[in-house]
């Protein structure tokens, strides 16, 4: 989980922001902890995670942005696949990312990334660390910080629209607070029943990554 953006925008920490009396990260982090077998939280200021059951690691190439911490994050990872979400995600669905970890079984590629609406959701998106570390740190040693700069290196399968319609036929779990307004948004959503994340769906638990 990438956990190391500014709160600009919101004018405050969103990440220790609460949802049901849980801080938003620690709510993400047990929305991927039944999909796992240990939970990586990358961060440009690790003590603040101090109080969090999580290992937590910073970045190698500091100051160069997402890329980064997704390098940070998967250079740590010792898991054949990795999930990688944001830290400000809380509309997380179990049930789709079961559904991409099933897609990477047996796939010959290195990322499995959904498109929603025309884009890529890099951060809610399987990487196979041993094949993606080198290739982002390549991209970060050549200067590239978008996110996406490693991926013409590596084999990516997008996950289409309609197959994420299957598990999330609104696209929620793409979602992230980063006003305010969002906030607000994203509370109202989670008051209804039918859109509170599970944490233990009823599918059965494939080989776990790390995130």
């Amino acid at each position: 989980m990438l956990a190391g953006g500014s709160s600009t925008r919101m004018g405050m920490d969103k990440r220790f922001m609460t949802i049901h009396a849980q801080p938003l990260v620690v709510w993400v982090i047990e929305r991927l902890r039944a999909l796992v077998d240990e939970v990586i939280v990358a961060a440009l200021d690790p003590a603040a995670f101090d109080s969090i059951e999580a290992r937590v690691v910073t970045d190698v190439y500091p100051g160069q942005g997402v890329l980064a911490g997704l390098h940070a994050g998967l250079a740590a990872a010792q898991s054949e696949w990795a999930i990688a979400v944001a830290g400000d995600m809380p509309l997380l669905n179990p049930v789709l990312l079961r559904a991409m970890m099933r897609l990477a079984q047996g796939s010959a590629a290195d990322i499995i990334v959904p498109q929603w609406q025309g884009n890529l959701e890099p951060l809610h998106a399987l990487y196979r660390p041993a094949a993606c570390a080198p290739a982002a740190e390549a991209a970060l040693r050549a200067g590239k910080r978008r996110i996406i700069a490693f991926y013409p290196d590596v084999r990516v399968h997008i996950m289409s629209q309609d197959a994420i319609a299957q598990w999330d036929p609104e696209g929620r779990s793409f979602f992230n607070v980063n006003t305010p307004d969002d906030w607000a948004l994203a509370l109202q959503q989670l008051s209804e029943p039918t859109l509170s994340p599970s944490p233990n769906p009823s599918i059965s638990k494939p080989p776990s990554p790390n995130p």
